[in-house]
């Protein structure tokens, strides 16, 4: 019998949930709730489910033991946790959620309900990703020195003003960073290892009416002793691709979103240059780059599928709660190091109460 998902949230990143759902195996999309009710009738018409017109409705059907979160940012915590007491299992889009006491609320809901919890970062999922972290924990990269991440992106003003939660503090927790380089920063820690320093600045440069930063730029030094940068924007024209580069005494790697644009090792192997061969050319897409939904739907199905997976194994999923709150906390240290002007500790302590993000939910 088919697993049953259910949707909260109806806008666009759900259509690329009920696509990778409909291609999964053994699972089917059973309905969606959203709090704009033609939202979700929309929703249901295009992918042949049910509209829900309450979200106890959705949680109390039988049918569904999985829920996926795409709410705005800040709206992801109370659907989680209703949904973990409800008994199903929860992935979440990212950002996890936009504060460290709002992630643990939903970590600490799945846990007390027995149920998995997953975060959203199909970047992790891609061959070239895989064989990279392949590499580094087999060695190849001698010691790590080096970790840039480069989210080089463009957004229009009508895309900040195409939704009041756009580019606030309160529904979207933080702007390029939060919002589109959250999927580098997992990636660039994944293979890194955990961040120990950080420092940064930040500003808003080409964009009107948003609280958060279009342009950031954070030095790190990671737990392993290596340095790293991190450049996320939403205001560079026309946009680019997604970058990482891993660099070590040993090997180099950079991948480009899905190509694999440099594989460079002192001690090569017989299978480097087919690797190089097949991992080139492999971004069908815009990446994201210029247009929020010119992404493939195709690293969603493999999270979703390894989800599975681990509930038939009792495993964790390869992106669990604690691997998703770790991001978020990067870019809150990202966002305190720049306000403060200061170098900021890994771990937190605690949420940084930024000025700014005080300043505007008093306001609202």
């Amino acid at each position: 019998m088919a697993i049953g998902f259910g949707v909260i949230g109806c806008g666009m990143i759900a259509g690329f949930h009920a696509r990778a759902i409909a291609e999964l195996r053994g699972a089917r999309l059973i309905g969606g709730y959203d709090a704009v009710p033609a939202a979700a009738d929309r929703f249901a018409q295009t992918y042949n489910c049910r509209a829900y017109r309450e979200l106890d409705q959705l949680l109390a059907d039988p049918a569904i033991q999985i829920v996926t979160i795409c709410t705005p940012s800040g709206a992801h915590m109370e659907p989680a946790v209703r949904a973990a007491e409800a008994g199903k299992h929860v992935i979440v889009e990212k950002p996890l959620e936009i504060t460290l006491a709002r992630c643990d609320r939903i970590i600490q809901a799945c846990q007390k309900a027995g149920v998995q919890l997953a975060t959203i970062f199909p970047s992790r999922f891609h061959a070239p990703a895989q064989l990279l972290k392949k590499a580094i924990d087999q060695g190849r990269f001698g010691r790590l020195t080096l970790g840039d991440a480069y989210v080089k992106w463009f957004r229009t003003q009508q895309y900040y003003d195409s939704g009041a939660w756009r580019g606030t503090w309160k529904w979207d927790g933080g702007g390029a960073l939060m919002n589109q380089g959250i999927h580098s920063v997992d990636l660039l820690t994944w293979f890194m290892g955990p961040v120990k320093e950080i420092v940064a600045v930040t500003d808003t440069l080409a964009h009107e009416r948003i609280e958060v930063e279009d342009v950031a730029v954070a030095a790190l030094r990671f737990a392993n002793g290596a340095l790293g940068t991190i450049e996320a924007s939403t205001a560079v024209y026309p946009g680019f691709l997604k970058r990482i580069e891993i660099h070590g005494s040993e090997g180099t790697a950079v991948l480009e979103e899905e190509d694999l644009k440099v594989w460079q090792f002192a001690k090569s192997s017989r299978r480097d240059e087919q690797i190089r061969q097949e991992m080139a050319h492999r971004t069908k897409t815009g990446g994201g780059a210029a247009d929020p939904a010119a992404i493939g739907h195709h690293g969603h199905l493999a999270l979703f599928k390894q989800f599975l997976q681990a509930l038939k194994t009792g495993d964790k999923p390869l992106v669990d709660g604690h691997e998703g709150r770790r991001s978020v906390e990067i870019i809150l240290a990202i966002y305190k190091a720049a306000e403060t002007g200061r170098a900021v500790q890994l771990p937190l302590k605690s949420d940084p109460a930024l000025k700014a993000r005080r300043a505007a939910q008093k306001a609202g």
